[in-house]
């Protein structure tokens, strides 16, 4: 097993933000003074808040971690904790090996330096020798793709040079730990395909990469791993498409956090849970394996269903319908009963599914549910590379060439 070279336990970061509470109005200015002289004149209270809490987790030599999350989730301070550009104010975090940072436009860089002069600085400070950075050089300004502005000081150029020119040095001068923030979100999206060519170049040659993007089908491309960042707390860390896809359906449910909505009431049955059997698996909701699956749904029946008709259906989680099928003349007693449907596989696209399970009786609903917790597919992708070219399957498939003779 490779060695941790990112570790860190019990991170935390404190801010404290101004609390103004004061009216607009002059009449309530002056009637504040006029009641309290001396509270006119006090400071703004102060809030505090936590970006981060309780953060804990390790990285290994090679392993790329991607981190996902809302807008202030607390991706960034974990990242800027990391690069040493913040202090934590709980916990602690080491890193052992070369480390270069991309986080926001500006940093890193020296803006009074040309973009030539600040590759060898870089270079400099990962511990290159100039000779290292010469055979670099050429590649470097080749891939940014600024020729003709390498020797104008980077205060000068646009926000879209600049990210080309830090991901270039980044990327081509080899450190040995790369963090790495949405900051590819501002070059043209030829140099994002471009990037994130790159970045799997990167990841190949075994170099440590923590990564985040709101982009997860560069998550799901990249990460080995990944971990769900959600008000500042760490919320899951395990593999990548299977926290991406209990984000992505967190995120499409308005993270509910697996509540469901209001079910008519019913004296007939009613479903009271659903699971993956085939293939088994640590979670029962989540599927792993393009393999024979079977989902069983159980029902709670407290008065005899003679003539019944039952229905079952599966949508992606922007409803498009990927499978239904209905069975009529269901006959079912007093009690619990398993409903299995076996699959050759479910070949579906990684992400989250949900199952739409209903009983009938001559006619009359027992209980319709929309099942939750949603089902997670965390299979292995199929597809093409380029996201436009992704369909709704994920079928395997087996190529060959052949000479005619």
């Amino acid at each position: 097993m490779s060695a941790v070279v990112i570790q860190g336990e019990g991170l935390g970061k404190r801010y404290h933000r101004h609390v103004v509470q004061t009216s607009p109005l002059l009449r309530d200015h002056l009637a504040r003074f006029l009641k309290s002289p001396l509270s006119f004149f006090r400071r703004p209270t102060e809030e505090a808040f936590w970006a981060l809490r309780y953060a804990s987790f390790d990285v290994r030599e090679g392993e790329v971690l991607g981190l996902i999350g809302r807008n202030g989730a607390g991706k960034t301070t974990l990242l800027r904790i990391l690069s040493r550009i913040t202090r934590p104010t709980t916990g602690w975090a080491e890193i052992r090996g070369r480390v270069r940072s991309l986080l926001e436009v500006g940093t890193g860089f020296h803006g009074e330096l040309t973009g030539r002069e600040n590759t060898y600085l870089s270079g400099s400070i990962l511990g290159m020798r100039k000779r290292e950075i010469d055979s670099r050089f050429d590649e470097i300004v080749a891939f940014a793709e600024i020729d003709k502005f390498i020797d104008t000081p980077v205060k000068h150029y646009s926000s879209g040079m600049y990210v080309r020119l830090a991901f270039a040095v980044a990327a081509h001068l080899e450190p040995e730990i790369l963090l790495v923030d949405e900051v590819l979100a501002v070059g043209d999206i030829n140099f994002q395909k471009k990037c994130l060519g790159k970045m799997g170049d990167v990841a190949r040659t075994g170099r440590t990469v923590v990564l985040v993007s709101h982009q997860l089908h560069q998550i799901r491309r990249l990460a080995h791993r990944v971990i769900w960042m959600d008000d500042g707390k760490i919320r899951q860390d395990g593999s990548t498409h299977e926290v991406v896809s209990a984000y992505e359906s967190a995120m499409a449910r308005g993270n509910r956090n697996g509540s469901e909505t209001q079910r008519a009431f019913s004296t007939k049955g009613r479903f009271v849970s659903w699971e993956i059997v085939e293939p088994p698996g640590v979670n029962p909701h989540v599927l792993t394996e393009l393999a024979s699956t079977t989902v069983r749904f159980t029902v709670k029946i407290l008065e005899p269903v003679r003539k019944g008709h039952h229905g079952c259906a599966l949508f992606s989680s922007d409803r498009q319908l990927m499978w239904a099928r209905d069975t009529a003349g269901v006959q079912l007693g007093v009690g619990l009963h398993d409903l299995c449907y076996t699959f050759p596989m479910l070949p579906l696209r990684p992400g989250p599914y949900a199952w739409h399970v209903s009983l009938y009786d001559d006619g009359i609903e027992v209980d319709a549910w929309e099942c939750l917790p949603e089902m997670v597919i965390a299979t292995k992708g199929m597809q093409h590379s380029h996201d436009h070219w992704n369909g709704i399957l994920n079928v395997p498939s087996r190529f060959q060439i052949s000479d005619q003779r």
